[in-house]
């Protein structure tokens, strides 16, 4: 399929690959979707001894075929940006680049297999979905969120580390005391403290004194509160975030970042002219 008129090569690559406005740039990104969770499906089963030693060679041969499409479309998308070494050391452009490593590692060195965690990086690829028009703005709110709960959530983190030490400190004075006690040290004591605090319990540690239930009914008590502080503080953000403004999902071909708004002529973070899609009405 040759280029629309007054686009080369690049340009029309760029935007099929890199855009979603257009209606091959999300059939391609669909397409990407449904390969990258086929690959992740033969990785799962082939670690499965039951299915890998009946159909081991096919899944085999499948995932060099998932491999060799990732890296024809690594190099398109190398080839196609105006500035490659952006996207390269770009969060997406690693993650492209692990996905496709350990199959080759796997001729140069054996036991491969524990390679297979940083294969699981491929999911991260489910996220190109996000380029969907209706999904770009769901991402940026919550982006926005996040980055604006930062600032709140370092203090809550902080606040809890300071009860985790103390309360820690405290259950190594009350329980530390018996020779048998598994509260030998404080780091130990800490450990209990995240580990009730947060609600987990293991309970491969337990106090055995009044004084040290008490303070552990205290803590979990306390825990339940503790808990519920992040979700107030993203939620807050986000009911504030939602009222922004829409965005479409038009990369900038210098900057390669997104979230323009519909009627962008221009990159709102370096000032680049857009492709023209910026003009179309988002469906977000």
């Amino acid at each position: 399929m040759p280029p629309p008129p007054g686009h080369t090569w690049r340009t029309w690559l760029y935007e099929v690959i890199f855009e979603a406005d257009t209606p091959l740039g999300k059939t391609f990104d669909v397409v990407l979707l449904w390969s990258i969770m086929l690959s992740v499906a033969a990785v799962l089963l082939e670690s499965v001894d039951s299915i890998s030693k009946d159909y081991g060679t096919l899944l085999y041969g499948l995932e060099w075929v998932f491999t060799i499409l990732f890296t024809i479309e690594y190099v398109i998308r190398v080839f196609c940006v105006r500035r490659p070494v952006l996207y390269i050391r770009s969060f997406y452009g690693i993650v492209d680049l692990l996905s496709i490593l350990p199959t080759y590692l796997s001729l140069l060195f054996g036991g491969s297999q524990a390679l297979i965690v940083i294969r699981a990086l491929r999911l991260l690829r489910v996220f190109r979905v996000f380029k969907l028009a209706r999904y770009v703005g769901e991402a940026s709110i919550l982006t926005e969120a996040l980055r604006a709960s930062r600032a709140k959530i370092t203090v809550f983190i902080l606040t809890v580390l300071s009860i985790v030490l103390i309360v820690g400190s405290l259950m190594y004075l009350i329980e530390g005391i018996d020779p048998d006690s598994k509260f030998t040290s404080i780091p130990t004591s800490i450990y209990w403290t995240i580990v009730t605090m947060t609600t987990v319990g293991y309970g491969d540690l337990a106090p055995q004194t009044v004084a040290g239930k008490t303070l552990a009914s205290i803590v979990m008590i306390v825990g339940y509160g503790i808990i519920a502080v992040p979700t107030g503080i993203v939620t807050a953000e986000l009911s504030v975030a939602t009222i922004k403004r829409r965005v479409t999902t038009v990369l900038c071909t210098n900057c390669h970042k997104d979230g323009h708004d519909p009627d962008a002529k221009h990159c709102k973070f370096c000032g680049t002219p857009l492709n023209g899609h910026s003009e179309q009405k988002s469906d977000v």
